[in-house]
């Protein structure tokens, strides 16, 4: 029996356009934080056990990321599809158990490989990286899961009919995504540095002990929170009035007539919320971000592990300030403007960066010595900056999607966008390896910056079709025009 707490089912009767209640999102912060938490210490401590495991050779590990991030790209879907037909409450639950149960497997074979090493025979080890294979698809597909689902589908129905909540909510449920993707390599790493077995054992200990609260808060917010009962039968079928939910009828039906994934795909793209989606998902491809790629980078040409973190550190500054900055945006002028500006943001800050970047490293080849360093920094300056606007339009997109996309097709709509957001990250990777050598990551940024501009020549499309225009006209020169008709 799940304890519910006092006074939650008196919230059956809360007004539509209330806040909800404080006790509510406070087990809903914690229960994504939780989740969040671990999937960000498993993935990067995952990578730190396999260096450690073959320290020879980065096959391994270019094995077990490409495949995990395949996975979400070929299974997505499916995910999505059971996210929108599921119990809401159940879809959660095995998310988190699901998410659990397979890095706690994952920690006994990394346990295995690293205490047994080469005792265990070549082909065991291979058995055991390969189960760490298959159970890294199923954490990967978990989390994505648990993600949706409390995202794009849980805060809506929690805070439908006001806005400002929803807005409040998005921003500090991504204030907390931010945290643990700082914190969670910080923390993982530094016990690494120690012993690969401690960390080891500390991931493991950490998913166990989290599971119980993880489980029993979801479930307190569930019962809390009465819209995220599924409704069936004539329940179901109240408002079929309006023109705009005759036109979701019609979305609705072209997916029920079949569940291939060329339905889902056609759905997806003839959506109205595709532009902002998409543009979102293009973002993913790129180096511009401080992550392994451009960490290498820097460390190649000069930087220390302090100056990393330091870059690291200012760069989530940036990140958690645009969690502030953009639901004042969006109260202000909305969700579809504040997205252009924020796109724009970002690509200025960028075009600046990588145009410093590109000047000085054509004069690498001349006689200073610092022509490299300069550039780099130059282009860490840009990337950091242009974080603010990156993680503006993400939670303008992510409004918008919450928006527009009908209730029952939220999670097949946003499992899509993960697949393609996954698929460009693979992308990003396939740049690194055809360009490898630290003199030639010019192109992968080029790429990058031209993946960053592409997204927002799209959602300057979006802004046309919806708004008619991208710009205000100057209101001087809208004057003169009326004074001389």
């Amino acid at each position: 029996m799940i304890p519910v707490p006092e006074g939650a089912l008196a919230l059956a009767g809360r007004d539509d356009g209330a806040p909800p209640p404080k006790r509510l999102t406070y087990r809903l912060y914690v229960s994504h934080f939780l989740s969040t938490w671990n999937s960000r210490v498993f993935e990067f401590g995952a990578v730190l056990f396999l260096a450690s495991i073959f320290p020879d050779t980065l096959l391994p590990m270019s094995v077990y990321a490409l495949v995990r991030s395949g996975a979400a790209v070929l299974f997505g879907q499916s995910v999505g599809s059971w996210i929108d037909r599921g119990d809401r409450l159940n879809v959660v639950r095995v998310s988190i158990v699901g998410q659990r149960l397979a890095v706690a497997a994952s920690c006994g074979c990394f346990w295995a490989l690293e205490q047994q090493g080469v005792a265990l025979g070549a082909n065991t080890q291979k058995g055991l990286f390969a189960l760490s294979v298959a159970l890294a698809c199923v954490e990967k597909l978990c989390s994505v899961m648990n993600l949706v689902s409390v995202e794009r589908d849980w805060v809506v129905v929690i805070t439908e009919g006001n806005e400002d909540a929803r807005r409040d909510l998005n921003a500090r449920m991504r204030r907390i995504d931010l945290l643990c993707k700082l914190l969670g390599p910080l923390f993982i790493s530094t016990i690494a540095v120690s012993s690969t077995l401690i960390a080891v054992w500390v991931t493991l200990g950490m998913n166990l002990a989290a599971v119980v609260v993880e489980y029993l808060f979801i479930a307190q917010v569930y019962l809390m929170a009465p819209g995220l009962r599924r409704q069936t039968g004539e329940q179901g079928v109240e408002l079929q009035q309006s023109s705009e939910e005759a036109e979701a009828g019609e979305r609705r039906t072209l997916l029920q007539r079949t569940l291939q994934p060329t339905s889902a795909l056609r759905f997806y793209f003839n959506h109205p919320a595709f532009l902002p989606s998409f543009s979102l998902a293009l973002l993913y491809l790129t180096v511009l971000s401080f992550s392994g790629q451009m960490i290498t980078y820097l460390v190649s040409v000069g930087y220390t592990s302090l100056h990393v973190g330091i870059a690291r550190t200012a760069s989530t500054v940036f990140e958690l300030s645009a969690t502030w900055i953009a639901p004042r945006l969006m109260k202000r002028i909305g969700p579809v403007r504040g997205g252009i500006w924020s796109l724009c943001w970002q690509m200025v800050w960028l075009a600046g960066g990588v145009s410093w970047f590109i000047a000085d490293h054509r004069g690498a080849a001349d006689s200073m010595p610092n022509s490299r360093l300069i550039a780099a920094t130059g282009l860490a300056v840009g990337v950091a900056l242009s974080r603010v606007g990156l993680w503006g339009y993400d939670l303008c997109a992510q409004n918008i999607v919450q928006d527009e996309v009908e209730t029952d097709y939220r999670g097949t709509f946003s499992t899509i966008e993960a697949s393609f957001q996954n698929l460009f990250e693979l992308v990003s990777y396939a740049t690194t390896i055809v360009f490898s050598k630290p003199d030639q990551f010019q192109w992968p940024v080029i790429v990058s910056l031209v993946a960053v501009y592409a997204s927002g020549g799209l959602y300057a499309l979006f802004v046309r079709k919806r708004r008619g225009h991208l710009f205000h006209a100057i209101h001087c020169v809208c004057t003169k025009e009326h004074g001389n008709a």
